[in-house]
């Protein structure tokens, strides 16, 4: 598999195709974290102007997806970031890991982000996925303080990086 043929689309987060991939995700969780991520999520949060959900296709079949959503400004645990975006529900599946379909998505999702005038993006992701913190560190992500849903829980890594 050659990243070149990765084909990023935003569907939106109640696509079938990312609804698809969104289940095998949350089957990960359950294996990982024993149980799904109960982040509260608002499809409509992710469209726009408010954020945007890809679905990356591999010769038509849909391997990747992320997305990102606005925070609400002036939230206290994330105003030193204003504007902020978070990125949620970052996957690759199995069969398509390792060939950079991560990186290529976190990457249209950090272009499509700053292009809105987002100047931040934060992320949280699991102490058990230690590939996904070794992608985000790479690409220039640094802790940040902790937020949103999982601030007070002690597998969570928080992350974030301006983007603009």
């Amino acid at each position: 598999m050659r990243v070149s043929n990765l084909q990023i689309r935003d569907v939106g987060y109640q696509h079938p195709d990312a609804a698809l991939l969104i289940e095998q995700v949350q089957a990960e969780y359950v294996q990982l974290y024993g149980g799904p991520d109960d982040a509260p999520v608002d499809p409509v949060q992710f469209r726009e102007p408010s954020g945007v959900f890809a679905v990356g296709y591999l010769d038509g079949v849909p391997v990747a997806m992320g997305g990102w959503r606005l925070h609400e400004p002036g939230k206290p645990e994330t105003k030193w970031a204003d504007p902020v975006a978070e990125i949620k529900r970052m996957y690759v599946t199995e069969a398509a890991r390792g060939a950079g379909f991560a990186r290529q998505t976190l990457t249209f999702l950090e272009r499509t982000a700053a292009e809105r005038g987002v100047r931040w993006l934060l992320l949280e992701t699991g102490s058990k996925q230690p590939e996904a913190i070794a992608l985000y560190l790479s690409a220039g992500y640094l802790e940040v303080p902790p937020f949103g849903h999982y601030a007070e829980t002690a597998l969570s890594v928080h992350l974030g990086k301006r983007v603009g």
